[in-house]
């Protein structure tokens, strides 16, 4: 189903009107006739930079109005992936990802995991492969980690986190191993948001090997992660994170914040 949030965005760009209340946002958005739909997909096929955005809000407006409608949002889903797999611009492949993000499903996944290794629509694909709440977006995100590098292996680690896929803890951890200190730093991150023990014992092992330059945000990610523990009600574990910092080795002000964390404060 469809997120609140991207819901919302989308009522407001359909109009006032369609702004009477999240909850009923799709019983109350206007019918996008078949004409005024294929009219923005015209526009959308040779959208670029500039062009007028209201354009394109009859597909919006059908995102809205498709919610509940499995037939119908089909079909909208596999328009938008086709912009992906075309020659349209930047700017086009933008907004149908976006449109995915709140319309996807498994079936965007092949589409939008042909983004990822594109340096300029790389992020755009994963915005909306992190949104999908299908297990296929997981496994995309996931099965990059092995193809890519860099800077685009670093996004996918961050949608990895921001997704906080589980299943995705082993590969973050390995990586916590890595030569590359901006890597490890966002395979830390994103482990503190995923936030399980498993998660948590990772993170601590890789404390003392990390490169100088990530020891910092390896540390601050513990901390992050003990946070996540006590909140989803697992504090033996979060102390067990807690107590690896009150040793004389470490800097005072890392003692005094793992004291606070063991007493609760």
């Amino acid at each position: 189903m469809m997120k609140t949030q991207e819901l919302t965005r989308l009522a407001a760009a359909a109009g006032p009107a369609v702004l009477a209340g999240s909850a009923a946002l799709a019983a109350d958005a206007p019918k996008v006739h078949s004409a005024e739909l294929d009219k923005a997909f015209e526009v959308l096929a040779t959208f670029d930079w500039g062009s007028e955005p209201k354009a394109l809000n009859p597909i919006d407006r059908a995102i809205i109005a498709t919610e509940g409608d499995a037939e119908g949002r089909k079909a909208l889903e596999v328009r938008l992936a086709a912009v992906l797999g075309s020659d349209a611009s930047r700017a086009a492949k933008d907004y149908a990802c976006r449109a995915l993000s709140a319309a996807g499903t498994a079936a965007s996944v092949p589409a939008l995991s042909a983004l990822l290794s594109d340096g300029e629509l790389s992020h755009m694909g994963r915005y909306a492969l992190q949104r999908i709440p299908d297990a296929e977006a997981g496994e995309a995100l996931r099965k990059a980690l092995t193809e890519l590098d860099g800077d685009l292996r670093i996004g996918v680690i961050e949608s990895l986190g921001g997704r906080q896929d589980t299943a995705a803890t082993p590969a973050l951890s390995r990586l916590l191993n890595d030569s590359d200190a901006a890597t490890v730093a966002a395979a830390a991150t994103s482990l503190a948001k995923i936030g399980t023990p498993e998660a948590a014992k990772a993170l601590v092992a890789a404390v003392a090997k990390a490169p100088d330059a990530a020891k910092t945000p390896v540390t601050d990610a513990c901390f992050r992660c003990a946070e996540r523990l006590v909140a989803d009600g697992k504090r033996a574990e979060a102390v067990a994170v807690y107590k690896t910092f009150t040793g004389a080795e470490q800097p005072r002000h890392v003692r005094l914040a793992a004291t606070r964390g063991m007493l609760g404060q």
